[in-house]
């Protein structure tokens, strides 16, 4: 009685909450029919949206890109020939295509066709090098990849054996614009949703494919509540996606775009100006990214960000990695109250989200636990801490993962999931992070948290961009060692040590600093601290 009570509260909440989205808008009897019958033919996958956007929408522009416009009904007719081009190279149901592509129409075409020919999925990181490219898809066993000409490649040397078709190639090769030249009919029915596999971001060991199906019943409406509750996302908009959509918060902004009908806005490569440009172009209300794409936007001089001051722009939705206050002060000043901050990772997909007002009254939190989803906190004893404490984060919800592709798995305790991270709840119930469990730096006795020092670091004018790793120590055991960025200007190392000292408890100041032109980040924007402490 209680799990059914559980999924009809869900299903009201997914309700309310594409209400409020306007997904929910009278269709004519003609066109549901037709959006049944895509159901019925497609199962539940991103060919799926499309074929109903067709349906539904068919001259909404669906994706704009730096080379073509498409309506839904394009990107439908035009991925139903790839799909049987792709099929006629070879593909079969329930094959894994791997897709390394940057954003782009063709990205959203790729994985169209390949759900319609009832495949599984990949998603590639752009910034792999061939070996690595070789280990995922000999551990995800990849028989076919679609790819950027850029990577075709690195592709060859990891598969030489697998077919290759290029996204953007000679349209008279095996690419996709040759095999959009076919025959664009409805394809046979798929059997079944097929998966699709995220891979982790490898910022503290190589990557892991992290799979999820498609969820069905209530279940499939519960990530959709969750963010749309926090998130005023609105149907028939425009979006631009700047985070990258091989990465888990990219593509979940792909998936909801395509249930929104909204018309996504991307393009291959970040551009801070771009970016601003294409959302003033396009009349775009929302912005998906990572927080240091918002830290490039604020480093623009202040007269070229007075040439886009984007009045149409309702919402930023931000994840994939640590959002300085600092920078989100800033650019909400500019900007307005328009930043979402959602924490997750790859394996628990979501936990809470931060609103605008949660940044403005509680600086650095994460915001409160969605509805639906259950977070705890637990000491390394395994018991659970007190309000104030800080412990390891474990995450339970509709979406978090059943372990990692290749065997391995998290941290459990009961159905809640580690996130990796560690954190503290306050008396008003919001989440803040500390940080990687994995990070913690035990300097003279006393446990330092890097992040608390970061956010220090970077509350001072001279600082851009900072990071804090442990060193070996003979005497405290560890030291701690902060990586700054620099502003024009500078500042010394002493000055830099005054500032958090003024600020911290005396264990918690840098040892040593180290400058640098730019600290080494992945696509999602996280510092890769491995390499800072390798080059100790």
């Amino acid at each position: 009685m209680a799990r059914v009570t559980d999924q009809a509260r869900t299903a009201a909440l997914a309700a309310k909450a594409l209400l409020q989205a306007r997904v929910f808008t009278p269709v004519r009897p003609d066109r549901l029919i037709g959006m049944g019958l895509a159901v019925a033919r497609y199962g539940i996958s991103p060919g799926t949206a499309y074929a109903i956007g067709a349906v539904r929408w068919p001259d909404r522009t669906a994706v704009v890109d730096e080379r073509e416009s498409l309506t839904f009904a394009e990107v439908h007719r035009r991925s139903n020939a790839i799909a049987r081009g792709l099929m006629a190279e070879g593909l079969h149901h329930g094959d894994v295509v791997a897709v390394l592509a940057r954003n782009s129409a063709q990205f959203l075409l790729a994985v169209a066709a390949a759900t319609k020919a009832g495949a599984d999925m990949v998603y590639l990181n752009t910034g792999f090098s061939a070996p690595q490219l070789a280990d995922v898809m000999r551990a995800e066993k990849v028989a076919m990849t679609i790819c950027d000409e850029e990577f075709a490649d690195a592709v060859a040397e990891a598969a030489p054996a697998r077919p290759r078709v290029l996204c953007d190639g000679d349209p008279n090769g095996l690419s996709l614009a040759g095999l959009a030249d076919g025959d664009d009919s409805e394809l046979p029915p798929v059997d079944g949703s097929g998966r699709h596999v995220i891979l982790t971001s490898g910022t503290t060991g190589k990557p892991k494919g992290a799979a999820r199906s498609t969820p069905s019943g209530t279940a499939g409406l519960e990530p959709v509540a969750a963010l749309l509750s926090r998130i005023p996302l609105r149907a028939q908009e425009c979006t631009v996606v700047a985070a990258p959509m091989f990465h888990a918060w990219g593509f979940a902004h792909l998936v909801l775009g395509q249930l929104l009908g909204s018309t996504l806005v991307v393009r291959r490569r970040f551009d801070p100006e771009g970016t601003l440009g294409m959302i003033e172009d396009n009349d775009a209300t929302a912005l998906a990214a990572v927080p240091v794409m918002l830290q490039r936007i604020l480093e623009l001089p202040e007269d070229v960000l007075d040439r886009y001051p984007c009045p149409s722009l309702r919402v930023v939705a931000l994840s994939g990695s640590v959002l300085p206050v600092d920078v989100a002060q800033r650019f909400s000043d500019r900007f307005g109250d328009v930043i979402y901050n959602l924490y997750g990772s790859t394996e628990v997909a979501y936990t809470s989200i931060a609103t605008p007002r949660d940044l403005r009254e509680a600086p650095g939190s994460v915001g409160k636990p969605v509805e639906g989803v259950t977070v705890k906190l637990f000491d390394s004893s395994g018991h659970e801490v007190g309000e104030g404490e800080t412990g390891r984060i474990f995450v339970g919800n509709g979406l978090t993962f059943a372990g990692y592709t290749g065997g391995q798995d998290k941290d459990r305790i009961g159905d809640l999931v580690s996130t990796g991270d560690m954190g503290r709840f306050d008396e008003s119930g919001r989440l803040y992070v500390e940080g990687r469990d994995d990070d913690m730096i035990v300097s003279g006795g006393e446990n330092v948290f890097p992040a608390e020092v970061e956010e220090c670091l970077l509350s001072h004018p001279a600082v851009a961009d900072a990071a804090v790793v442990g060193a070996e120590d003979e005497k405290y055991g560890q030291r701690l060692v902060a990586h700054v960025v620099l502003r024009d200007g500078g500042v010394s190392e002493k000055d830099l040590r005054a500032h958090v000292k003024k600020r911290l408890a005396n264990y918690k100041v840098p040892r040593d600093i180290v400058v640098h032109d730019e600290l080494p980040r992945n696509d999602t924007g996280k510092v890769l601290k491995r390499v800072l402490r390798a080059d100790q």
